[in-house]
């Protein structure tokens, strides 16, 4: 899996609802093509590129094609993000500090 193919896989905003329906378990083609509401052709187009890019595995059922999330992909994107969600932390802390502070110089009667 190459980084580009997984940014690619989740830029889009359906594939990133059939990442989050399979988050909560794996589903069958046909209920994720319910629950998202695209055609079924659309929905396995937007799997393909989800399989492709490592975020999804497939196994066959009987008849049936069943997708379940590949955490790998997510845990290295969540190792990759760590030092952005510190920096971001930092500058809320921050800021909480700052408005804190402020308001403690604001006079109470001037206070919503």
């Amino acid at each position: 899996m190459s980084d580009a193919a997984l940014w690619t896989a989740l830029a889009d905003p359906h594939r990133r609802a059939i990442v989050a329906l399979l988050l909560e378990r794996p589903r069958p083609v046909g209920e994720i093509v319910e629950a998202c509401g695209l055609s079924q052709p659309s929905t396995s187009k937007h799997l393909k590129v989800l399989r492709e890019a490592g975020l999804v595995r497939v196994r066959q059922d009987a008849q049936r094609r069943v997708y379940a999330l590949d955490p790998a992909p997510i845990a290295e994107l969540d190792a990759w993000l760590a030092p952005y969600r510190r920096l971001w932390n930092t500058s809320l802390d921050m800021l909480g500090s700052r408005l804190d502070e402020t308001a403690s110089d604001t006079p109470e009667e001037t206070r919503p």
